[in-house]
Parts: structure tokens; sequence; C-alpha cells
């Protein structure tokens, strides 16, 4: 017989973020709950850390519905890293994160749960047990509490762990931080939603700086401990630390530095520890750092202590009693935070031995999303296709329609490998058909528009004419190199620049704004511009020369037994399910699900006849559907060519 969650009391033993959102969490179910915090008032030490968007939408979810209650900090969207000579390693967009003042989130968390559940000054020092129940705790000062389930959200000096489990094994400390805030509106306003971080190439050194708000932010320098001899961490001491290893480092990080009171800085002893067997004993479990304790190069800890707490509760209202929801939670929490122990290792490593790392091998020091599923591999064989495109290609884009229902409808029996056809090398050597200029190009651009379902602009031939298509079809070789499914997101985004808002996409500035916003390094793309994608295009030209590739797009399908199927130029539908189907025979496709999200799951923008050949709906149902989620606040359109309507999910860039 399942056990009542609500006939238990709760102990929680730790009122930061960990516990506080705990408590919030059963609370709100009914569960009697009371915290213990060892701090004579509300635990508001630190300074300010990232929240990755999966811990911030729980702190959605725990604001109750209908409520003022105003989310603290401020969105960051870039992150750049350079040396401190100026140098770029990265530049790229980042999935959405907040920078978070600690007491602000504390602030926010302590409002939401009644002040009576909550209970000072109580320091745990003993647990009386029953067996391996815990029946009560004892607190410094006196004072006890029995209960039915104990969680240990006491941080990462845990005394609950080291009750439950023994004395914690810690690595040394090799690396300190210090953690700062400086008051700079003029400095904040020059890059408003940036993360920036410069990393020496020479030792252990780094500096970051991260707006909390329009006139704070938070800043860092992580050092190797061997580089200066810290005697006592007094701000007069810390102060003079900082400004003597980061002599060398930019104006900016000294400008950073006198905005500060060094008063309000932190010195962190990065440390962690191996995870633990489990993260339970009998009655009584263990969340947040006092679980599992990164080194805070992946700023994680605090999203990783939200996702504890909502997984937690959510096991514990869903399994049939305690043990299996403690057993449970273990299985789905440690491989994640054993991920981010490993990765914070590794970076350590690296960082210790400066310079041993290769620049496009650098780790971006942040986790992104742990919800995420494993998909279940294809039963049957996969079909390789070979496409032969070019970002200039008119036919290349009226068969997107075409191209995207195969990608769907097939996704786990098809792969494609993107190779670039080398349509104008420039107008001087252009020899092909009847087009001898860009004039021929916008008469034939012009024959164009409405014969298929994709439009053609061809207002770039006389606006500002590309000479040549080779600058985009190089970036894409690039882009490629980081990530195969950013580079397409990228090609289709300058596809929508030429055909459809009629921009030259060879302007380098363009392609560079083009990839930041399809989510690729842009500093790690300018490296790879110069000789390793004009290496790899060269490549493209030479299969190209090789097969005899005379028209584009060029189609070219086989499967692992090497046999082949081309097809040439503009095609229908049913002529790439025909060849699906010849290669594997039955074979079944994938349903499209028209409504919320829908196709945008597999597609970033979607033109509104793209959208009604993905669906078969006719196109007033088609068009009725979109209007109806851009209404909800799902899409957002954008006019573009003519009557033509461009669609995407909102806020979704990437």
């Amino acid at each position: 017989m399942r056990q009542s969650y609500k006939d238990k009391k709760f102990v929680i033993i730790g009122g930061g973020i960990a516990g506080i959102s705990m408590a919030v969490l059963l609370h709100r179910k009914g569960c009697e709950v009371v915290v213990c915090e060892r701090e004579d008032s509300i635990p508001i030490r630190g300074n300010a850390f990232l929240m990755h968007s999966e811990g911030f939408s729980i702190l959605r979810e725990l604001a109750p519905a209908g409520a003022s209650i105003q989310l603290p900090g401020k969105t960051i969207d870039t992150f750049i890293l350079c040396r401190p000579d100026g140098t770029e390693i990265k530049y790229l967009k980042m999935e959405p994160w907040q920078c978070i003042k600690r007491k602000d989130i504390i602030n926010f968390l302590y409002e939401l749960l009644p002040r009576q559940l909550i209970r000072t000054n109580r320091q745990l020092t003993e647990l009386v047990m029953e067996g391996d129940q815990v029946k009560s705790v004892v607190f410094k000062n006196g004072e006890t509490e029995t209960g039915d389930v104990f969680i240990g959200a006491d941080g990462a000096r845990s005394q609950m762990r080291q009750l439950l489990f023994g004395a914690t094994g810690f690595s040394p400390v090799e690396v300190r931080e210090i953690v700062g805030i400086a008051r700079n509106s003029e400095l904040i306003a020059e890059n408003p939603t940036t993360f920036n971080k410069y990393l020496s190439g020479e030792k252990g050194l780094s500096f970051g700086y991260i707006p909390t708000s329009d006139e704070e932010l938070v800043w860092f320098m992580q050092y190797d401990v061997r580089l200066y001899a810290l005697e006592d961490e007094q701000p007069e001491s810390v102060s003079k630390m900082c400004f003597e290893l980061l002599a060398d480092f930019p104006e900016v990080v000294s400008r950073v530095l006198r905005s500060s009171d060094f008063k309000d800085a932190y010195v962190w002893h990065a440390t962690d520890f191996d995870l633990l067997p489990s993260f339970h004993r009998g009655n009584a479990v263990l969340i947040g750092d006092a679980a599992h304790l990164a080194l805070p190069f992946t700023s994680a800890g605090t999203t990783n202590a939200l996702i504890d707490a909502r997984d937690l509760k959510k096991l514990i209202l869903e399994k049939p009693d305690i043990p299996s929801a403690f057993n449970s939670f273990y299985r789905k929490r440690s491989p994640a935070v054993k991920e981010h122990l490993l990765l914070g290792r590794d970076i350590k490593h690296k960082f210790l031995n400066a310079g041993a790392e290769h620049l496009d091998e650098i780790k971006i020091p942040l986790i992104t999303h742990q919800s995420t599923s494993k998909k279940t591999a294809p039963r049957y064989k996969k079909v390789h296709l070979l496409y032969f495109t070019d970002p200039v290609c008119s036919t290349c884009w009226t068969i997107q329609p075409q191209l995207r229902k195969l990608k769907m409808e097939y996704e786990d029996f098809l792969e494609i490998e993107y190779c670039m056809g080398g349509l104008l090398p420039s107008w001087a050597t252009y020899n092909k058909g009847k087009i001898k200029s860009s004039e021929d190009a916008y008469n034939y651009w012009v024959s164009l528009s409405g014969a298929y379902d994709m439009p053609v602009n061809p207002d770039v031939w006389q606006s500002d004419p590309l000479a040549s298509s080779y600058p985009p079809a190089i970036a894409f070789k690039a882009a490629q190199m980081q990530d195969t499914d950013k580079a397409v997101i990228f090609l289709r985004r300058l596809s929508e620049l030429l055909f459809l808002e009629g921009v030259n996409i060879t302007d380098r500035d363009l392609i560079l704004d083009e990839a930041y916003e399809a989510g690729l390094d842009v500093a790690r793309l300018k490296r790879d511009l110069v000789e390793k994608a004009e290496k790899l295009f060269e490549e493209d030209l030479k299969l190209v020369s090789e097969l005899s590739i005379e028209v584009l797009p060029t189609f070219i399908f086989t499967d692992r037994f090497d046999k082949s199927i081309v097809l040439k130029g503009f095609q229908n539908y049913e002529a790439f399910e025909e060849v699906m189907k010849t290669f594997i025979p039955g074979l079944e496709k994938t349903e499209v699900r028209p409504g919320k999200g829908g196709v945008f799951d597999k597609f970033i923008s979607l033109t509104t006849k793209e959208y009604a050949f993905l669906t078969d709906l006719e196109i007033d149902t088609a068009e009725l559907a979109l209007e109806s989620m851009y209404q909800h606040g799902i899409l957002e359109k954008q006019s573009v060519y003519g009557k033509e309507v461009m669609w995407r999910m909102a806020n979704k860039k990437n």
C-alpha cells in the first residue's frame, strides 16, 4: 500500500537555496516541514552566480501563480573569452543564463515560505539513530527536532553528510577564487548582457565579470595557489593580491577592481569530493552541495541545487515509499553530477597547465541542459545522402520544403552530408547556361517568382549584386567544423537573407553576425575561415569535379552496401520518398504533429507555404493555425518578400 507523503514530517537541515527550495515545494503539497538553519539569521553570505535557464525555470515555478514577486537577476546571453592581450578565444551566443546576487535569490525564496517554519541558530551536532533510521537531530544550542524524513542541504562542508557517511575526502586546494561586487553602470552599459572572461595562456590565472543589474556586476579571479602566497584574507591583502596578479591584464580589469569594495569580497578555496556511493541512508538524504560538490569552473552549483529539490519532490510524490524515492533520486541525478565533477577536474587540470591546450579545445565553463532524454538507437540501417548545394543556388532554395520534409519524416533512417558546389566563383569565370551577369541573374530570378512554393526576391542582383558565392560557402565549411546542426541553421539564415530579404550575404560582418545568432563560436569561425575552411571548401570542389556534378542541387543516396541512387535538380517529394522506400522496403515515416511547437521544434523558421507543406494542410488552414499561434505568443512573425511571412518560435533564436 502506498505511504502518504502528507503523513510525514520533513526536517530540512540547511536554510540555503537547496534547503528553502525543497521546503517550499513540499509545503505547497501540504507536507509538514521545518527548516533548521545554523546561522542566527537569513544566510545571505556570498556574492553572485550564474544560473542556467533550467534552474531559473524552477524559480518561476516556485513563484505563486499571479503573484507580484519579482524574479531576481539579469539575463546574460553572450560569452566572450580572450587572452589578456585581447586575442579572442571564444565569442558566442549562450543559452539564456541569469546572473543573480545570492542575497536576492535567498530573499526571494524566503518570501515563499512561512517564517515560522524556519528555525535559526541550529547548528547540527548529532543524529539520534535507531538502526539505519534517524529519529531526531540534536543542535549545538541544545534543541532537538524529531521527524520522519531528514534532508541534508547544509552545503559543501555538510555536517549531515559527515554524520551519515563519515569524514569526506576533499581534493587538495590547488585553485582559489576571489569573488567580489563592483558598482560601475558605465562599464555595464558597454556590455549589458555579456559574460566577459580573460584567461592567461602562460599561467593558471583568469578574471571574469558579469552584470547582475544595470548598476552592479559580479567579478571573479581564479588563480593557481602557487602564484601567490596570501598571508591572510583581510580586504587589504586580497586587494593587493588582485592588483598585483592582474597587472598585465587589460585596463577594463583595473576599472572593475577600482569600482569594488573589497570588504565584500570572498576567498573561495576550490575543492570537490568523489561521487558518493549513495545520497541517502535510511530515511535521511542529501541534496545540493551536501550531496555532490564540483569545482567552480562549471557554474552548475545553484542550478544543481534547484534541480535536486525539484526532482526529489517529484519522486517523493510519485514513488510508493521513501526508500524507493531516494533510490530513484540517486539513479536520476548521479550521472549528471558525476559529469560535472569530472568536467570541473578536467578544466582545472588544463587551467593549471596553461598554454598546453589548443584554442579550439578550450571548454566553455558553463553547464547547459540536464533534462535531455536519450534517443533510442534506430533499429534499421541508415541511408546516407550526399547533398551538393550552394548558398546562391535558387533551386536549392526552392526545394527547401521537400528537403525539410524528408529530414523530418525519415530522420531516424537518413543522415545528410552537405557539400558545397561552388556555383559562382566570379562573374568573370561563370559560364553556366544563359546567365552571364548579375543582370541576367536578376531576370532569371524574376521569372522564378511565383513559380514555386518558396518565393524568390531578385532585388539583390540590382541593388547590391554578389560577386561570388564562395565567401558564404567557405563560412559554412567553417561552421561545419564546430557543429553540423548549427551550420545548417546558419546556412538557412543566409538563404533567408538572400532569397527573402534581398541582402548580399558575402559581407564578412554580416556572416559573423549570423554565425553568432546561430549559436556558433565567432572567435573560432574567424580563425578557421582563413586556412582550414578554405581547404575543406577546396576538397568539396575537388569532389564536385571527380563526380562530374554539373547540376545543383544534386542528391546522391547510398546505403551501407554501396547501392546508389542519384537525383538532380528540383524534385517532387514523391521522388525522395520512392528512394527511401527503395532502400528500406516497408519503411514507416515519422508522423508530423502540427500545433504548439510541432514542426517548429524541428526547424527554427518556416514560411507559411513551408508550414502548409510540412503539415499537409491547405494554405488557408495553415495561415489560420499560424496566426492563432502568433496571437497566443507561441510564434513571432516577420513580413519578408511580397506577401510572404516568416514564422519562428517566440524567443527561440538558435
